[in-house]
């Protein structure tokens, strides 16, 4: 009766120390850490976003930057202002995703040794990156539309919203411009707040948008998600 229970007691030993079942606990308590622990980062679906956006943005701004080096009537100049009208839908397009996701998912609380001050003035530097967003492309597509252009994407049939009326494309592209021109101060702005964050106060505001996941024990214990408006 003892040898036999010795001998279940080493074989329940030996099967408790094999790889396999230190690697299934190992992973199991990663699980339940993460589970567990209040998320710190913003959600996976809106940092791949949040750079998609950036990559775009870059991509739109360097393209108008070279349309204007180009000289005009060249074909390499109308392709560009085409590149230049395609990536501009196709913020507009990423935008309208982020909007609903930010608010089904949810973002990060404010870090906890922020002051109220420059959370608030976060706030507002997000909306006003939301309204650059939305507005630049919007204006851009409806000064196409009152120029009487097809607006290009990707080969599909873009509708038009208004009628060519020159007057009014004038005018809309004389804003839509404006506001491009204050898309370099925010987007500046904004990337210079980050990295200060990042470099000189050493706090992670820049890690909760980072690319890679963190370990668990990387992870703190700041309250957990909260749904606001973006």
């Amino acid at each position: 009766m003892n040898a036999g229970f010795r001998i279940g007691s080493h074989h329940s030993f030996h099967n408790a120390c094999r790889p396999d079942t230190v690697r299934a606990r190992n992973t199991n308590k990663t699980e339940f850490i993460m589970a567990t622990t209040p998320r710190t980062r913003y959600p996976t679906a809106l940092i791949t976003l949040h750079w998609l956006t950036l990559a775009l943005m870059l991509g739109v701004y360097a393209l108008i930057e070279l349309h204007d080096l180009l000289p005009k009537g060249s074909d390499a100049r109308a392709l560009v202002k085409a590149w230049h009208e395609t990536l501009g839908v196709t913020v507009f397009a990423v935008v309208l995703a982020r909007l609903p996701l930010r608010l089904v998912l949810g973002v990060p609380p404010a870090l906890a040794n922020t002051p109220r001050w420059q959370h608030q003035l976060a706030s507002a530097m997000h909306w006003a990156l939301y309204g650059l967003l939305i507005a630049a492309p919007l204006l851009g597509y409806l000064s196409l539309n009152a120029k009487g252009t097809p607006v290009p994407f990707f080969g599909l049939q873009m509708p038009a919203f208004i009628g060519p009326d020159r007057t009014l494309m004038r005018q809309i592209k004389e804003i839509h411009e404006t506001v491009g021109t204050m898309g370099y101060w925010l987007i500046g702005l904004h990337a210079g707040a980050a990295l200060a964050h990042h470099y000189l106060m050493h706090d992670d505001t820049l890690r909760r948008m980072g690319l890679s996941r963190p370990t668990p024990a990387a992870l703190t214990s700041t309250p957990g998600m909260h749904r606001s408006t973006p």
